[in-house]
């Protein structure tokens, strides 16, 4: 996604991230004594230091491209 918007695309208009406090997903069938708070109970995530990782790669990566499009 960032290369396209580097090269160009101005199609892309946002970014969906599956993301929760930790990585992963688990079953919801399971007894709620054993289940881990802040894992997904629907699609595998990414923790949330990834994506606060991410996110900020993602800033410095576009620094100035998005603003310019609106320039």
């Amino acid at each position: 996604m960032v290369a396209q918007i580097k090269d160009g695309n101005r199609s892309i208009i946002g970014l969906m991230i599956e993301s929760n406090i930790h990585e992963g997903n688990q079953s919801s069938e399971q007894p709620r004594s054993e289940m881990k708070y802040g894992v997904s109970v629907t699609d595998a995530c990414i923790s949330w230091e990834m994506t606060d990782a991410l996110l900020r790669e993602i800033h410095q990566d576009l620094n100035g491209q998005l603003t310019a499009r609106v320039a």
